[in-house]
């Protein structure tokens, strides 16, 4: 423990300009947007809704303030992590850090668990907090300030925090299903430099193009889209059922039934971990983070 808190402040130093860029300037982008631009609904939405409307806007600006800075961070976190392996490289600073008593193996996992994990549920916490000024903006515009302090803050702060749990606990589900194709992508920088993602690209369309012809099948475009169903099933969505609302009356049961919603797709998402798919995705992620850090352990002539 004593060299992973190190590591983490590293990430941090390195990288925190930048995160509070990506989070601070859409929020504030979308706060104006809001504030001065033009929002439109539906013409039935406003009168189907009645009472239930201010909840609505509330529950749909924490809604897209969450899903905005969560996708901005997470794209960039990938991005960064599969950078990660060679980012030292460049300025030959590898041998400062390979002169460290501190392992391989949390040097390669630590940034990694940083960049793919707490970034992203930062997101969704900051996002969570932005959600709801913005929401205080939208409500005040199309209702009034009043509607707002008037709002059922108990249901309301239920169904966010449900939905956020929710994808907090998600969000490492959806990591270990997308980790051999992130991991794949790490290695092939490693191994090959800037060239590494065009082509792990290519050679996965040419090895899907011989199997289609081999086997009738395009078997790595079935397994990418598949792994990429299901780590988006893990974030929302694994029961197949949603929330509907077409009246006040269901719009505020909607909002109560949103806690009991998150823990059944919950249930659903961990029960689709029993996946002959996700057994073969953990074994491959296993396989590339070891030669990872053989990569490694070679040193600055890995890297030649």
């Amino acid at each position: 423990m004593n060299n992973v808190f190190p590591l983490m402040q590293r990430e941090w130093l390195q990288h925190r300009f930048g995160w509070a860029l990506l989070v601070l300037v859409p929020l504030a982008l979308a706060l104006v947007l809001v504030s001065f631009g033009q929002v439109e609904f539906n013409d039935d939405t406003p009168v189907a809704m009645g009472d239930a409307l201010p909840a609505v806007i509330a529950l749909a600006s924490v809604g897209g303030s969450v899903t905005l800075v969560f996708l901005i961070m997470w794209v960039t976190s990938v991005f960064i992590t599969t950078g990660l392996a060679r980012r030292d490289h460049g300025d030959r600073s590898i041998e400062f850090w390979l002169s460290l008593p501190v392992g391989h193996v949390p040097s390669l996992a630590v940034p990694m668990l940083v960049h793919l994990i707490l970034v992203p549920a930062a997101a969704l916490a900051i996002g969570l907090l932005g959600g709801y000024v913005i929401s205080l903006v939208l409500v005040t515009r199309f209702v009034g300030l009043s509607a707002w302090f008037g709002l059922p803050l108990g249901d309301l702060l239920a169904a966010t925090m449900a939905l956020m749990l929710r994808l907090l606990a998600g969000l490492p589900l959806a990591t270990l299903w997308l980790a051999p194709i992130i991991l794949l992508a790490v290695l092939s920088k490693a191994w090959i430099g800037r060239w590494g993602l065009p082509v792990l690209g290519l050679a996965l369309g040419l090895g899907s193009l011989l199997l289609d012809r081999a086997l009738g099948q395009p078997v790595f475009v079935q397994w990418l889209g598949d792994v990429s169903r299901h780590a988006l099933q893990a974030m929302a969505g694994a029961s197949g059922r949603g929330v509907e609302a077409h009246n006040a009356g269901e719009a505020f049961a909607a909002l109560r039934a949103l806690p009991g919603w998150a823990l059944h797709d919950l249930g659903a998402a961990l029960r689709a971990l029993l996946s002959p798919t996700f057994a073969v995705g953990l074994a491959l992620s296993a396989g590339c983070f070891a030669l990872l850090v053989d990569w490694r352990g070679r040193g600055t002539k890995a890297a030649d």
